[in-house]
């Protein structure tokens, strides 16, 4: 859509995620949820990468960014298709930076601790948003903020724009400083 309407597409976004059902043991996963869940997370975003890729190696520049999570990293009491999915994505963005770089694309990732969507809400079975807010507060290292969704949306702005011109295969952990004091859960 972006190419036929403005003939570029200067920042691609893989931010898709479903989290499969509750329960984070293995007995109670399932293959066809597992699979579901790398099908969207996953393949979805190589598909979306890719696609952008044929319009921007002509171009030789712009930026792909894509979204893991901080349980990449930690850990925890996570269904196991979702963390293994979202790990899968820090891999294949330093793997897909080393293939673009010589086109001059750049290729990021995001790994942001929980902000209070619904997604997360329902995760934890939590009904309103400033209960959500509290648990992420309590966890985090940082005080005196809260994570919000503009957090998030700031950071891909940053990766899109000219100002992280030489930042390529990297992931912005976006958290509060919590990966660094919560190692696994």
């Amino acid at each position: 859509m972006a190419v036929s309407k403005y003939c570029k597409l200067d920042i691609m976004f893989g931010n898709a995620a479903i989290t499969g059902k509750g329960n984070p043991t293995i007995l109670a996963t399932e293959y066809e949820e597992f699979k579901r869940v790398f099908d969207v997370n996953v393949f979805g975003v190589f598909l979306c990468a890719k696609h952008a890729t044929r319009v921007m190696i002509p171009a030789k520049k712009w930026s792909i960014i894509l979204t893991s999570i901080v349980a990449s990293m930690t850990y925890g009491d996570i269904p196991h298709a979702y963390v293994a999915s979202k790990t899968a994505i820090v891999g294949f963005t330093k793997n897909l930076c080393i293939d673009l770089g010589k086109h001059g694309i750049r290729v990021n990732c995001i790994s942001p601790l929980g902000i209070a969507t619904q997604m997360l809400m329902n995760g934890l079975k939590i009904i309103e948003k400033e209960e959500v807010e509290e648990f992420v507060h309590e966890i985090a290292n940082l005080k005196g903020a809260i994570s919000e969704t503009n957090d998030v949306a700031e950071a891909v702005l940053f990766l899109g724009s000219d100002e992280s011109k030489y930042v390529s295969g990297q992931n912005l952990v976006i958290d509060g400083g919590y990966s660094l004091t919560n190692i696994s859960e």
